[in-house]
């Protein structure tokens, strides 16, 4: 059976967390077979093998004491003489030893005839295997039963940390009902292209992304980008695949395809989050290349070297505390918890519409220094409107305002997108003219030229304007207008006049400064192509303390790369012209609703649009990394205690048992806090 994109990912991070593991290997074996028979959300088989390894292990265990008239857990005594119950005692050890460690074992076999030897299942079945040579028969089934525990809890734990994701699949509807001659036809989302128009019922999932042409409602966005409130949309409403409509018929215009959807791309998006390892993980994966073969090869050295230098030193003895040493030092709290950490901090932002590419970017937004936004559509909505027109001598607001839109026809520039819904309540339409030759010039406007009758239109800043020779004229704006943005309009040479565009400022933009403040955040900077006096105004309503106005791209890459020089920079945008400077700066930051090349070249996705999600997605960085560096440090400290306890033979085997077992169930359950 193929593969979602999101089964692939949550199977792929699976076997990257549990590869390290001997029973995480048999995740795989159970996939299809047992998909329905699970038991707390881990396979039902395994469940019963542990259930009855650990009965056999009690058993044997109480056998054993009755045998010897007590157990000494110290140094556990052989018995009195081979009667029933010592018999019996044994064959039900080696049953328990075989249901529990038989992953162990076969794992081991398979890396050893791979060239791969030297891994914690070789360690764990040359330890148990020692420890039945030299007579500690318990102790050798414990060792294989704790770990069943520390792998079953493990397991559990990524299971947890892999549901938010496991729940992107069911964002991508397979089916669409799309409008067919007169009635409504059930088709696969895959097969529609846009312009198509689709229905969608109450409590259905919206196939496809698209415009809202019939009904009204309220779409549920949870799934998508956290949101818990439910939107209201009406006719003329974007809505976004994946989304549900909870209590109106919607007639939908598709727009996109289903490959270039909302949904796909986020299931996109979290698919290439497991290619990219942070700095800590990859740490931890050239370090376990070094450390086993250490290990071992001091395990041998324990075993050997002092029984020939001690006088009276005993052999038994010291491979006794070898085989301590290899349990303990087995390094599944460090190759296990670090990457699940790292995944479940990716799985608890992505619940709550913060879309990681990987971990490595997951990590470096917990050192942001500086943060840098674009202006219109990240901190402002980009809903533009016209708030005032300033027309030349000789020339009447129509004339100015007819203009503006044959201008802007072929735009999807916010600013042109308001002159157009300008001019259609005015009832121009943008169509008096037959569509001429349109050119776009980075940073400064654009440029219309028709060849019957010949002429040419400009709009765009005054810049472009005055490069062209063309003289300003008129009385200037007006009190309180100086802070809008302009176009300026000519046509054929002569200076028209120019039109005020305002835009209003997102909901909590300025809270999201306040926060980036407060986390300690250097500076926090607005960089735009826009005029000095609307990026002014805002900067000054938000609290933004650097403001850099009227920049090409080109000027915001320089100006990024400026910052990602004094410390690692963050850039927040949404259009086109923003892709370059997200690519460059060391963490960039999409809008969901943005533009897809920015979305594309982006390294985290804010799918809400909300920019108070920014300060929350470094704060929640910064926590993952906390809880990564702390399971670091406290499993090498408990490994360095207890692998000299071994040393010195102050640990027995159940002490090992602690030390490997507990603190990989304490370092994996601290990494799951990094979903909260």
């Amino acid at each position: 059976m193929k593969q979602t994109p999101a089964e692939t990912l949550s199977h792929g991070v699976y076997d990257a967390c549990c590869t390290v593991c001997a029973a995480s290997h048999t995740g795989h074996e159970h996939a299809e077979n047992e998909k329905h028979l699970h038991f707390g959300g881990l396979p039902l088989k395994r469940v019963i093998h542990f259930a009855i390894a650990l009965g056999l292990w009690l058993i044997g265990l109480a056998l054993m004491h009755l045998n010897s008239g007590g157990v000494s857990w110290d140094k556990p005594e052989t018995g009195t003489g081979w009667g029933p119950l010592r018999w019996s005692a044994l064959i039900l050890l080696v049953a328990a030893y075989i249901l529990a460690g038989l992953p162990v074992l076969r794992s081991a076999l398979s890396n050893l005839r791979q060239g791969h030897a030297l891994d914690e299942n070789f360690l764990m079945s040359i330890a148990s295997i020692g420890a039945f040579a030299v007579g500690e028969w318990e102790e050798a089934v414990g060792v294989m039963i704790f770990y069943m525990i520390g792998e079953m809890v493990q397991e559990a734990a990524v299971l947890r940390s892999r549901s938010s994701i496991d729940a992107l699949l069911a964002l991508k509807p397979d089916m669409a009902r799309v409008k067919t001659e007169d009635h409504w036809t059930e088709v696969s989302a895959d097969g529609v292209s846009p312009g198509t128009e689709l229905l969608v019922r109450p409590g259905e999932r919206i196939p496809l992304d698209g415009i809202v042409l019939e009904g009204a409602g309220s779409v549920d966005a949870s799934m998508l980008s956290g949101e818990s409130r439910p939107v209201p949309v009406n006719p003329g409403d974007e809505v976004r695949s994946g989304t549900v409509s909870l209590d109106g018929v919607l007639v939908i215009k598709a727009t996109k395809t289903a490959d270039n959807s909302s949904a796909a791309k986020i299931i996109e998006l979290v698919e290439s989050a497991k290619e990219a390892k942070a700095k800590p993980e990859r740490f931890i994966t050239a370090f376990a290349k070094w450390y086993t073969p250490l290990v071992v090869g001091a395990a041998v050295l324990l075993a050997i070297v002092p029984p020939l230098l001690l006088p009276g030193a005993q052999f038994s003895v010291w491979l006794y505390r070898s085989l301590i040493l290899l349990v303990i030092s087995c390094p599944c709290a460090l190759v296990v918890s670090v990457p699940l950490g790292y995944f479940a901090g990716i799985g608890g932002m992505s619940r709550r519409g913060i879309m990681v590419k990987g971990a490595v970017h997951l990590d470096s937004l917990g050192n942001a220094q500086y943060v840098a936004f674009d202006k219109t559509g990240t901190l402002t909505q980009g809903k533009f409107s016209i708030v005032a027109m300033e027309r030349a001598s000789g020339i009447d607001e129509n004339q100015l305002l007819e203009t503006a839109v044959l201008a802007e026809q072929e735009s999807n520039h916010p600013i042109a997108q308001a002159i157009r819904r300008g001019g259609k309540e005015r009832g121009i339409s943008g169509t008096l003219t037959p569509a001429g030759t349109y050119r776009e010039i980075a940073g400064q406007g654009l440029e219309l030229r028709f060849e019957e009758p010949e002429e040419t239109i400009l709009a765009g800043n005054q810049y472009l304007l005055e490069s062209r020779g063309i003289a300003l004229s008129g009385d200037g704006p007006g009190r309180g207008m100086e802070d809008h943005t302009a176009v300026y309009i000519a046509r054929n040479g002569r200076y028209y006049g120019r039109i005020l565009v305002g835009d209003t400022i997102r909901e909590g933009a300025a809270e999201a400064i306040r926060q980036l403040s407060a986390q300690g955040v250097t500076q926090t900077v607005m960089f735009t192509g826009d005029a000095e006096g609307p990026a002014h105004s805002v900067a000054s309503q938000l609290g933004i303390t650097a403001v850099k106005a009227g920049l090409l791209p080109e000027d915001k890459l320089r100006e990024v790369e400026k910052l990602t020089g004094q410390g690692l920079t963050v850039f927040v945008g949404d259009g086109i012209n923003d892709a370059p400077v997200l690519a460059r700066s060391d963490v960039g930051i999409a809008m969901g609703s943005g533009a897809d090349a920015a979305i594309e070249a982006a390294d985290v996705i804010i799918m809400t649009d909300d920019p108070r999600r920014v300060p929350e997605a470094i704060e929640r960085a910064r926590k993952t990394r906390r809880i990564v560096m702390g399971n670091v440090i406290f499993a090498l400290t408990a490994k360095g205690i207890f692998i000299s306890l071994a040393i010195l033979g102050l640990a027995n085997m159940w002490l090992a048992l602690i030390a490997d077992v507990g603190v990989a169930l304490v370092a994996i359950l601290n990494a799951t806090r990094a979903l909260r």
